[in-house]
C-alpha cells in the first residue's frame, strides 16, 4: 500500500527502498563498460548489453569493423537492416563496394553463447589490438568495442569542437 495520490504500478513507477523511480525501457544501447577477451578470442559482452540485445534481438550477432581500429557488434536484425539498404545501391558502386569489402574481411556472424561470449575473429582481433581488457560502447543500435589506449588517443585526436555541438543543433540534439 503506498501514501502516493496515484496508483504507481499503474504508471510503471515503483518503489524501492523508499524512492520513487520510474522504469524505463532501454530501447536504444547506450554507455559503456569495460569487459575481458579471453586467450581464445571470447569476448564477454557486459550484462549493461547482454540484456537488451537478447530480449529485443535475439543471440545472433554480425561481428565486424569498417576500419580494422575497432570492433562492431551488430544484431543481426540491425545488420539484415543494413544489408536491405545496400542492396538498393547499384551493385558497382564504389562505395559500396568498399564498406563491403572490409566488413566482409573483418566480419563473421556469431551468437551469444550461455555465458553471454561472442568470438572476435582473428584479423579482427589483431587488427583492433583487442586483447585483455578492452572497452564496449553502446551506439544505440549496434556495439562498438576499442582498446583502451587506442580509444583514448582517438578522444585527444578528435577533440570536441563548437561546429560538433553546431551541427548536433541542426538535428534538434
Amino acid at each position: 500500500m503506498n501514501d502516493l495520490p496515484v496508483d504507481i504500478e499503474c504508471l510503471g513507477f515503483y518503489y524501492p527502498g523508499g524512492f520513487l523511480w520510474m522504469k524505463v525501457d532501454q530501447l536504444g544501447l547506450r554507455g559503456s563498460a569495460q569487459t575481458r577477451i579471453d586467450d581464445k578470442g571470447r569476448l564477454k559482452i557486459p550484462t549493461v548489453f547482454r540484456g537488451a540485445i537478447q530480449d529485443l534481438h535475439g543471440p545472433d550477432v554480425f561481428v565486424t569493423s569498417v576500419t580494422g581500429e575497432s570492433v562492431r557488434i551488430y544484431p543481426m536484425p540491425v545488420w539484415l537492416e543494413v544489408e536491405l539498404k545496400l542492396s538498393k545501391m547499384p551493385g558497382n558502386h564504389p562505395s559500396r563496394l568498399k564498406f563491403l569489402d572490409r566488413v566482409n574481411y573483418y566480419g563473421q556472424a556469431s551468437e551469444l553463447d550461455g555465458q553471454g561470449r561472442i568470438v572476435v575473429p582473428p584479423p579482427l582481433r589483431d587488427s583492433a589490438s583487442i586483447v585483455g581488457d578492452v572497452r564496449v560502447f553502446g551506439k544505440i543500435d549496434y556495439l562498438e568495442v576499442w582498446n583502451e589506449e587506442r580509444f583514448a588517443q582517438k578522444l585527444l585526436h578528435e577533440p570536441w569542437m563548437d561546429e560538433d555541438g553546431f551541427k548536433l543543433s541542426e538535428h534538434g540534439i
